[in-house]
């Protein structure tokens, strides 16, 4: 089943706005990523992870709050929207740069992720505008 699909049901949207979705279901799988990388750098236990820890599990409800936004009909809340976009990316883009520091394999897929989501909000950056997302009435 596809996300955009769920969100055209709502009974006020009249075109999806297919950009903001698309950055809400990777948001979402970001979310996931950061969560497991940081329980991975938890295992890992040899105390050079502390920030990568903190990093992910910031940028895992900071994506996580990004990805319900998106999905919602949030015409009164564009400014929050545009800037939880923004903060999405900010900690995406800190995230992958933590993880790039460390050799694992997890800490390579999770900053892979975080580039790919950080890409995503901003390309739905600009499709947010006029007094409501695109696509909501």
């Amino acid at each position: 089943m596809s996300l955009v699909e769920m969100v055209s049901r709502h009974p006020l949207i009249d075109d999806v706005n297919e950009e903001l979705v698309e950055a809400g279901r990777h948001a979402m799988l970001c979310s996931l990523f950061c969560t497991s990388c940081a329980d991975a750098c938890g295992a890992e236990d040899d105390g050079t992870h502390r920030d990568c820890i903190r990093t992910c599990l910031d940028c895992a409800d900071i994506c996580m709050a990004t990805a319900r936004l998106a999905v919602r009909n949030s015409i009164e809340n564009v400014d929050v929207m545009r800037a939880q976009l923004e903060m999405c990316i900010l900690a995406c883009e800190r995230c992958a740069t933590q993880c790039e520091k460390h050799d694992s394999g997890h800490c390579a897929l999770c900053a892979k992720m975080c580039r790919e989501c950080a890409a995503d909000c901003r390309k739905a950056l600009p499709s947010v505008h006029n007094g409501h997302p695109a696509g909501f009435s």
